[in-house]
């Protein structure tokens, strides 16, 4: 199986159609990623008493020497074999093992209370170092959080970053967000899940990085269970298709992503892309869906994203099971 290491190759900090590609694959290939954290780095080691940087010390300002920060990084190009301009790629997570240790805490400036003065210390920079364990496979990808001495719950690992090189402009791996993918943190970029994303080139260009030990609703502060790790997926191909923005397919049921601001406009383009695709793919008419939308309860909106940072738009999704994906009227 093809694998590349952590620090196999320099990380990437944009979705750039011109990088060469790290790694080529068939369709269907499984290959595995080691990530770096999206600050590079912060906990040091994976030791009993690990060094942790601070989020006011020199490894962070480093990180912010540049516009924007090169916060993020990631890994890619990959190259799927057979993906042209105007195909879907659609990739497939079979899992995530999170590393030992991940981190959240309160990063200055990120976040709706970071110049508040009635929670002042929500708005004082803090590290909160989240210890991860093992669960009954032996690994962390069903493992469990360790926040403190009175607080453990599941992991949900997921992958934060999940893009192909978009068409003609170069996003950054921290901003870029659209129909391409990009850095959405939506929690079910996760195992046993596909992603759909259009691609504009050759190979696809498929880039991978932010991986999460878990996240709530939101992502209130803008820094979730941030993490290293290792994850393993693979990728097909359908040809000439393209939708309005990412879509994911879960076991049980369909998302519909929507991205954009405010988060209302993004709930409209979630709804208007699950419409789409009941249409196209389930011949369920337009009138119908905007119906059941309204009055069957097991339609359902969720929030992935929702962070108050430079130009991050806000990130949604609409929900539906596929027991409910025919014809109605």
């Amino acid at each position: 199986m093809q694998k590349i290491n952590r620090g196999d190759i320099p990380a990437k900090y944009a979705f750039d159609w011109e990088d060469e590609p790290v790694l080529r694959v068939a369709q269907g290939e499984a290959f595995q990623l080691e990530t770096d954290d999206a600050l590079s780095g912060l906990i040091v080691d994976d030791s009993d008493d690990p060094e942790v940087h601070n989020f006011t010390g020199e490894h962070v300002v480093s990180l912010q020497s540049v516009w924007p920060p090169t916060y993020n990084p990631v890994v890619g190009p990959i190259y799927v074999e057979g993906c042209e301009r105007g195909d879907t790629l659609a990739v497939h997570i079979d899992w995530i093992d999170p590393w030992r240790y991940g981190f959240s805490g309160i990063l200055p400036g990120i976040g709706p209370l970071g110049d508040s003065k009635r929670w002042a210390d929500c708005s004082e920079p803090h590290v909160q170092v989240i210890e991860h364990f093992p669960g009954p496979s032996g690994h962390t990808r069903d493992g469990t959080g360790k926040y403190s001495d009175k607080l453990t719950w599941d992991l949900m690992p997921f992958c934060g970053t999940l893009a192909v090189a978009p068409e003609r402009e170069v996003f950054t791996s921290l901003l870029g967000q659209g129909p391409f993918g990009g850095n959405i943190d939506c929690r079910d970029v996760r195992a046993g899940h596909t992603i759909y994303l259009n691609a504009y080139h050759a190979g696809g260009l498929l880039y991978v990085g932010d991986m999460h030990g878990g996240q709530g609703d939101t992502e209130f502060t803008g820094i979730a269970d941030e993490t290293r790790a290792t994850i393993q997926l693979s990728a097909t191909v359908i040809k000439n298709k393209h939708a309005p923005c990412v879509r994911i397919e879960k076991p049980d049921s369909i998302v519909a992503v929507g991205i954009n601001l405010p988060m209302e406009h993004a709930v409209y383009d979630a709804c208007d892309n699950m419409m789409q695709w009941l249409r196209d793919d389930y011949g369920v008419s337009g009138k119908d869906t905007y119906i059941r939308m309204s009055c069957d309860p097991a339609f359902r909106i969720r929030t992935y994203q929702m962070v108050r940072a430079v130009t991050i738009q806000h990130v949604v999704g609409a929900e539906y099971p596929k027991e409910r994906l025919f014809p109605a009227i």
